[in-house]
């Protein structure tokens, strides 16, 4: 029996894990690849993930493939709005890090292999969990061609610890397996986004373009690329790149050089589980709340749950007695950080909406005064998740 296992080897599961066996904890994660996704995904990590990846034992090797992003502007129709500087920030990590998702996830996996050079196990598909009490059994989907021990009815058991974190991300399906409800905070939203080479244009600045269309976002990437990303008036799954670099180049004047990208397009949804405690299973992330991308926030968010849990998990183990106010006041703060993460998303997506006229005269006094003094300094602080 471990002490923890976690379901979910993504970048949040991976590394809860991490930080776990670094704090002697036995801890296991499954995986329901066979190979890691190389899908771009998330990109921005905010300063206080950064000192998060620290404790992992990463974070020199994070910057080292990343880009810094130090300063952000917003324009509209060929004019500066405003600009935001994250050096102004203080602690360890001034500025905003670009690294794509699989990359991260990467580094996060060679770490947790030698903190537990068994401890990922691959093509394991975890259907059902039972809470016994004591532990939890963790049940094959029916599917799921794995050797292992016949639990009640015939199950297929893969594993049993003293604690489950559910880390399977927005899509998995362990939640509601095991009861937990969810409800919505909002969203709809759709995008179209595609990695082109970086012309260099704008350094390594982050650019949003709030225009007449809806918004437009620009991020710098490693090795000579650039994310562009903009609001679309439906899901666009059939688009072709040259639809969006047309979209891009109606909306900003901005025309995109040749790319062998691939387009993504993608539907906003956010949501939050009622608890993110519920016996010995414990959610962590995407599986516990869904946030806009826009802002960076998911992924970010799903970290600072783990080195929340980390401490209260590793408590829970070493005081029984005391782990249910432990692991309740942890579901406590990390869903009250998810809801203050939702409505900033909420304000972000808004901000982009398509507008015109005195809507859209407003929306651009509003960026101004945003980015003055002092309120600019919030608004940094809300940005690079300092609150959350």
């Amino acid at each position: 029996m471990r002490d923890v296992i976690v379901v979910g080897g993504g970048p949040v599961g991976i590394l809860l894990a991490c930080l776990l066996a670094e704090r002697g904890v036995d801890v296991e994660v499954l995986e329901r690849r066979t190979e890691p996704s190389m899908l771009a995904r998330a990109i921005g990590i905010h300063p206080p993930s950064m000192r998060v990846l620290r404790q992992a034992g990463v974070a020199e090797e994070v910057l080292a493939r990343a880009v810094r992003i130090e300063t952000g502007s917003v324009q509209s129709g060929g004019r500066t709005l405003g600009r935001l500087s994250f050096a102004q920030t203080t602690g360890r990590f001034p500025f905003v890090v670009a690294l794509p998702q699989y990359e991260t996830e990467a580094v996060l996996r060679a770490r947790f292999r030698q903190l537990r050079p068994d401890g990922l196990r691959s093509g394991v598909a975890v259907g059902m969990l039972h809470d016994r009490g004591y532990h939890v059994d963790l049940i094959a989907e029916p599917s799921a061609d794995r050797a292992g021990d016949t639990g009640d009815n015939g199950l297929e058991i893969v594993g049993t610890a003293r604690y489950v974190v559910v880390a399977d991300g927005a899509r998995g399906q362990l939640r509601d397996a095991v009861g937990i409800a969810s409800r919505p905070l909002g969203g709809g939203e759709t995008y179209l986004m595609a990695d082109y080479p970086d012309t260099g244009e704008h350094g390594s600045e982050a650019v949003l373009f709030f225009e007449r269309g809806g918004v437009v976002e620009s991020f710098p990437l490693p090795g000579g690329r650039r994310r562009w990303v903009a609001l679309t008036p439906t899901l666009m799954e059939d688009a072709s790149l040259e639809d969006l670099t047309a979209l891009v180049l109606g909306r900003t004047g901005v025309l995109l050089p040749a790319s062998d990208a691939v387009p993504s397009s993608f539907s906003v949804r956010q949501r939050l589980a009622a608890t993110m405690v519920q016996g010995r299973v414990l959610l962590v992330g995407d599986a516990a709340h869904e946030i806009s991308p826009i802002g960076g926030q998911g992924m970010n968010l799903g970290w600072l749950d783990a080195v929340a849990l980390a401490p209260a998990l590793t408590h829970a183990l070493a005081q029984p007695i005391e782990a249910r106010v432990t692991l309740a006041g942890y579901d406590r703060r990390r869903r009250r950080s998810a809801r203050i993460a939702a409505r900033q998303a909420g304000f972000n997506m808004a901000m982009g909406r398509p507008a015109r006229g005195l809507r859209l005269r407003l929306r651009n006094v509003i960026v101004r005064v945003l980015a003055t003094p002092p309120l600019n300094g919030l608004l940094t602080r809300a940005f690079t998740m300092r609150w959350l």
